[in-house]
């Protein structure tokens, strides 16, 4: 029998910039081998033994239903005289409708799906990394006494990571391909996160985390323009926005994690007084799972054939469309179906020429460092590309919506939690116990202090022993003859107060709790090192259910965007989202208790998800397949850095007003609306 390969080589023609696969008969574009492809009498497939052509009856046929063949054959009959009629019609143009006839005869099935998991858990890494830090804070800012600024520094690395790992991944996986820049990103994610699971100090922690992040950041962008080019026209939408969950995945894993394992304090070891690995660095271990998993997947996925194509090595890129046809076809039960394409046009470029024939002389470092230089020039003049003519509108109307959108979104995810620690705390100091004036001597305190104020007392000859003091004030009290013994305390402090031939033996009343005091013959013996851990402060559940009740919100809203996203479009999916979770915000305006928040809130998570979907289905489409991730990274770096001022400047209005952050939303989530609605729809175009 021939070897069924034996047709398919790659022939450079003369003074053809494209290079023809396989031999097509003179036909254009790439080949069909006709109605019937040749087989030998003795090839048929063991599949199709017992069965005639005319036993096989479409069951559509007598209702007159066309056949599913039959409207693909129309719809490429209508695109090809489509073509013809453009007069300015390029060979990328017809690269782009011929690879979109493959995508159809490969079909949906097996590989996609399985395609859809493993990138669907490196999103979900990407969801992950956004609640870490948020989590474990509470836990690492007293294992590690770090400071307001040192824990809003700490906030914020994670996304200053994830806007520069965007950016470069970006840029990089239009250049070096998706799969593997994917691989690499997901790898330094992995690598640091374990580092920063072990960094005892603040630096060493907050370094790891910024480079976890870095990783992390080229998620996105790759994730849905890897994902997009194994797609055709008619489900490029759907599932795209399908993908979009395993982002909501991501926060219910980690608030249901963090639940689970950061509450118990004794999860972990110690080895001196130098290394300590509590509960919430288990946490942070866990949180490295799913892209863990992910990498794992990735290792038997193909690269990319548009990215192939594009970058001239069609061997592998038909390859692999082989593969998946047969995959999908196997799998629904007609592995007789023959991958038919015999030749694919697709452009050699200067830029591949150019990095062969500069690394092909000089050492090893010198191969190494003009390869680097060209690569970065290249990724450069490739983001210099998205302000040329052609994409300067579309780059600067999605600039804006991505901005806006994620300036509200995440400002607001910080807002809704910091507004409810607010409401609980205001409650908390409404029931403060005060106490005026009391004279106490010769007692024994062996019970717990909280929430109290005592003013001009006088305790004489007391002993304060193996107790707590919670949120406890002095003020202008006097401390004759006491004895203080195994303190802890939280929020509690001294002010002008007398302490009088007064021992405190290894507690945590340091001296800087002691305001404008005259201490008088005081000692301090054995005060305890470090700073120490309130378990029913710090792990008040409440961080992780709203965490939890936001993500779980969201699943409504990523279904109904998905069933309606080819039906209604892409961008009045955007704008209208956009638009009603304005209207979301507004009615904050109307919320006095918690409960009326968390459910703005949901409902907040809920609409704006569906926007979410719209802004990454359409950010794919509109950009061509040489510029697709660049575009997305360059977007999502913007994301990003709205993030950081949107959870900066929201943050700081906690307390103050909500007016500020919620006209501030509003205003932002209308413009990007309104914005939207100016985007050309791209929900039948074919992917350039």
């Amino acid at each position: 029998m021939a070897d069924p390969y034996q047709n398919n080589v790659y022939h450079q023609g003369g003074g053809d910039p494209y290079g023809t696969y396989g031999e097509g008969g003179g036909q254009e574009g790439y080949g069909y081998q006709g109605e019937s492809y040749p087989q030998e009498e003795d090839a048929a497939s063991d599949a199709t033994e017992g069965h005639d052509d005319e036993d096989q009856m479409y069951e559509g046929e007598y209702q007159g239903i066309p056949h599913p063949d039959e409207v693909k054959a129309a719809q490429r009959a209508a695109r090809a005289k489509a073509r013809q009629a453009q007069a300015g019609a390029t060979e990328l143009d017809e690269l782009a409708e011929q690879y979109e006839d493959i995508m159809e005869d490969c079909g949906h099935g097996r590989f996609q799906w399985t395609l859809f998991i493993v990138l669907g858990l490196a999103l979900m890494a990407d969801g992950v990394e956004c609640f870490v830090v948020g989590f474990v804070l509470p836990s690492a800012e007293k294992d590690m006494c770090l400071s307001n600024g040192e824990k809003g520094m700490l906030g914020l690395i994670v996304f200053l990571g994830m806007m520069v790992g965007a950016f470069i991944w970006g840029g990089m996986a239009d250049k070096l391909g998706r799969r593997r820049c994917l691989i690499w990103a997901l790898t330094i994610n992995c690598v640091f996160a374990f580092l920063s699971s072990f960094a005892q100090g603040y630096g060493f922690f907050l370094f790891f985390r910024l480079i976890s992040g870095i990783g992390i950041g080229g998620s996105v962008p790759i994730v849905y323009s890897y994902f997009s080019e194994f797609l055709q026209m008619d489900k490029r939408g759907e599932h795209l926005s399908w993908l979009c969950m395993f982002w909501m995945v991501g926060g219910i894993y980690a608030s249901f994690t963090a639940w689970g394992i950061i509450p118990h304090y004794g999860w972990g070891f110690s080895m001196g007084t130098e290394f300590q690995f509590h509960s919430w660095r288990v946490f942070v271990l866990v949180c490295a799972l799913p892209a863990i998993t992910s990498l794992v997947g990735l290792m038997f996925m193909p690269e990319s054939p548009r990215f192939l194509l594009e970058n001239a090595k069609h061997d592998e890129a038909w390859m692999i469309l082989k593969n998946v046809h047969d995959t999908n076809w196997r799998a629904k039960g007609q592995p007789e179906k023959v991958f038919q394409v015999t030749h694919i046009k697709a452009p050699k470029t200067q830029e591949d020429e150019f990095i062969e024939i500069q690394s092909a002389t000089g050492t090893a470092i010198q191969r190494w460092a003009v390869r680097t230089l060209t690569l970065c020039k290249l990724v450069l003049k490739n983001i210099a590309s998205l302000l040329g003519p052609e994409l300067r509108l579309s780059t600067l109307f999605m600039a804006i919506i991505w901005f806006t959108m994620a300036f509200s979104y995440y400002g607001l995810g910080v807002w809704f939690p910091d507004m409810i620690k607010y409401l609980q705390q205001e409650e908390y100091e409404s029931k403060v116990k005060v106490f005026h004036r009391e004279r106490v001597e010769r007692f024994h305190f062996n019970f717990s202090l909280e929430n109290q104020i005592h003013r001009e007392g006088e305790y004489i000859n007391d002993k304060f022993i193996n107790i707590q003091m919670k949120s406890v004030k002095f003020e202008d009290s006097l401390f004759e003859d006491c004895y203080f013994e195994d303190i802890k305390s939280t929020e509690t402090i001294f002010e002008n107060c007398t302490i009088r031939s007064t021992v405190f033996y290894n507690t945590d009343l340091y001296e800087e709790r002691f305001i404008d005091c005259r201490l008088e013959n005081t000692t301090f013996l054995h005060n305890k090192k470090g700073c120490h851990l309130d378990i029913d402060e710090e792990n008040d559940v409440l961080i992780y259910l709203v965490s939890f009740l936001g993500s779980l919100a969201v699943l409504p809203g990523n279904i109904i965007s998905a069933l309606f996203m080819e039906k209604i479009g892409r961008v009045k999916i955007i704008g209208l989202s956009m638009l009603i979770s304005a209207g979301c915000t507004f009615f904050l305006f109307l919320s006095f208790s918690q409960a009326a928040i968390i459910a703005w809130q949901c409902l907040f998570c809920g609409v704006s998800v569906a926007a979410w979907n719209g802004i990454e289905v359409i950010t794919v489409e509109l950009y061509p397949a040489s510029k697709r991730a660049t575009a997305f990274g360059v977007l999502n770096a913007l994301c990003k850095l709205a993030a950081i001022l949107g959870t900066s400047i929201f943050a700081s209005f906690v307390g103050v007003t909500k007016v500020v952050p919620i006209l501030l939303s509003c205003t932002a989530l209308v413009c990007g609306g309104l914005v939207a609605l100016k985007l050309p729809e791209t929900r039948e175009k074919i992917l350039q």
